[in-house]
């Protein structure tokens, strides 16, 4: 079965405003998520690339345009399935204010048992997802052959349930993995069980450096705005 190429999208205004975003419009590309768009194409310069499949956020498609625009006869999609958690009355809310109330407890200790009020669950989240590869696995399969690679473009707590579904790993665990932005993920997907050959590979180690104001610990929710 094919190779899947996990991009998260480039740093956006919600990660540098600390806002989680979620499926709130207008949500762009800043300035070095545009930066690190533009360097995806040479990034990914020696993979065969068969198929481009973006969720329909505007960061997202966004991270797409220059390596679509790098390879003009590339097909593109766009997959609702794999579009952020619907976070609900969360959307567009500081996740500073939101680290004080009792859900987010469950978020970063059990969330297969966290629901967002007037959005999703966790659990559907990843549901929703998993599905979505598989099912472009068998259609890349069928189109372009089982050693065929394709790229999807999603966002952090999608990629890191997607990670966490391929590892075997209860979803209760999955705040344990980190994708930073525009960072590469890849799987491999046999009969027989997925293999992880790529975790949130950036080629930048600016973010193993210690930070001056070191985090409280907790996973950020979204997947966090990654190097200072």
């Amino acid at each position: 079965m094919p190779t899947l190429i996990l991009v998260r999208h480039g740093r956006s205004t919600a990660n540098t405003s600390g806002l989680l975003a979620g499926w709130t419009p207008g949500v762009a590309l800043d300035e070095r998520g545009a930066a690190q768009a533009a360097a995806l194409p040479g990034r990914l310069a020696g993979l065969p690339i068969s198929e481009v499949v973006a969720s329909p956020l505007q960061r997202c498609q966004e991270t797409v345009r220059p390596l679509l625009e790098a390879r003009p006869g590339l097909r593109s999609h766009t997959d609702e399935r794999i579009g952020e958690c619907h976070y609900g009355d969360w959307s567009g809310r500081k996740l500073a204010e939101l680290k004080d109330e009792p859900l987010m407890e469950v978020v970063q200790s059990h969330p297969s048992a966290a629901a967002f009020p007037g959005g999703e669950s966790m659990r559907a989240m990843q549901t929703r997802a998993a599905e979505a590869v598989r099912e472009w696995n068998a259609r890349v399969e069928r189109d372009h052959g089982a050693d065929a690679v394709y790229l999807m473009c999603s966002h952090g707590d999608i990629i890191k349930s997607l990670v966490a579904d391929a590892l075997g790993l209860h979803l209760d665990l999955f705040q344990r993995i980190s994708v930073e932005p525009c960072s590469v993920t890849a799987i491999r997907y046999t009969r027989l069980r997925p293999y992880l050959i790529r975790l949130g590979d950036t080629g930048d180690f600016a973010s193993l450096a210690p930070r001056e104001e070191p985090g409280e610990g907790d996973a950020p929710v979204g997947g966090g705005a990654g190097a200072p």
